[in-house]
């Protein structure tokens, strides 16, 4: 199985492009820092982060070149793909992408508009609207009258 499931912020707005031919497509790439667990030293120098090349095709490409920008915070799913090409030296190259499946936005308007974004803050358009009863902590209030005798985790 080759899953792959990533929560980080775009480095930079994505670079869009559309191939040729009869059916033009959108390939957008973009790259995502992700944390990673458990390394909050940097004083040894080391690097707290890694720099995640994505690609998304179709409608997905269209949606990142119109929503996403510098410091949004997404969640990305799909899957790792390698490859290899020479380049103009006459050196091979590999590569190692993941090739987007689903991607989404990771926290709401307000979240990231209180966060330091590199000067980023999204604009309504950019973001899905929250429920009025959504929390801080990402999970709905159960409604007043709604019984939860068939909810999970009583």
């Amino acid at each position: 199985m080759n899953k792959v499931i990533l929560m980080g912020r775009l480095t930079r707005d994505p670079e869009v492009r559309y191939s040729q031919g009869e059916r033009q497509m959108a390939i957008a790439r973009y790259t995502l820092a992700v944390d990673r667990r458990g390394r909050a030293n940097t004083s040894n120098g080391e690097q707290t982060a890694d720099f995640i090349q994505c690609v998304a095709f179709d409608r997905s490409a269209e949606f990142a070149e119109k929503y996403f920008h510098q410091g949004t915070k997404l969640v990305v799913t799909g899957r790792i793909q390698t490859g290899s090409y020479t380049n103009k030296d006459g050196q091979k190259v590999y590569t190692t992408d993941v090739i987007v499946e689903d991607q989404e936005f990771a926290e709401s308007k307000s979240a990231s508009a209180g966060s330091d974004n590199g000067g980023y803050r999204p604009t309504m358009s950019q973001s899905r609207p929250e429920p009025a009863s959504a929390v801080a902590s990402g999970f709905m209030n159960i409604p007043d009258g709604v019984e939860d005798e068939g909810l999970p985790f009583n």
